[in-house]
């Protein structure tokens, strides 16, 4: 698809149809709809290619959603502590390239663990959501550009 805003609701559109052909659960198929929206919307934001691609892998009780794109300027960083254990990492906290895990965020008072979500840029917050929805996410860059994937 062209890496225009319009592209955004044609990836989430084809993901609920794919899925839905498949027979996944609803809860999956709007949580695969969120997270292709929010990956997709990331690479129309910070890419400089002219086409981003979307692919679905399904395996038994997963769908891995990949968006690639060529070029490679900058994405966002995903803010906040790790939490390696509740999201497949290693307990010595080596996560390689996937996504950081939980983020903790402070209380209307600022008196809890984390950060307040008003010190985060609007950027990252995408990620923050798609942190939260998958099972799994990471990245993936080469000399020809980046692929971001997540498991719902």
């Amino acid at each position: 698809m062209p890496r225009l805003p319009r592209g955004v609701p044609v990836a989430r559109h084809r993901v609920q149809e794919a899925m839905r052909s498949w027979g996944e659960p609803d809860e999956r198929v709007e949580t695969a709809a969120l997270v292709v929206t929010e990956l997709v919307a990331n690479a129309v934001e910070h890419t400089a290619g002219r086409r981003i691609r979307c692919r679905l892998l399904r395996t038994s009780g997963r769908v891995r959603i990949c968006v690639w794109n060529r070029g490679r300027r900058h994405v966002p960083e995903l803010p906040g502590p790790r939490d390696p254990e509740s999201h497949g990492g290693t307990a010595d906290g080596l996560h390689g390239s996937e996504g950081p895990g939980p983020v903790a965020f402070d209380g209307p008072h600022g008196t809890g663990e984390g950060f307040s979500l008003a010190s985060v840029a609007e950027d990252g917050r995408g990620l923050m959501l798609v942190d939260a929805l998958a099972t799994r996410w990471g990245t993936r860059t080469s000399v020809s550009g980046r692929l971001v994937w997540a498991d719902v």
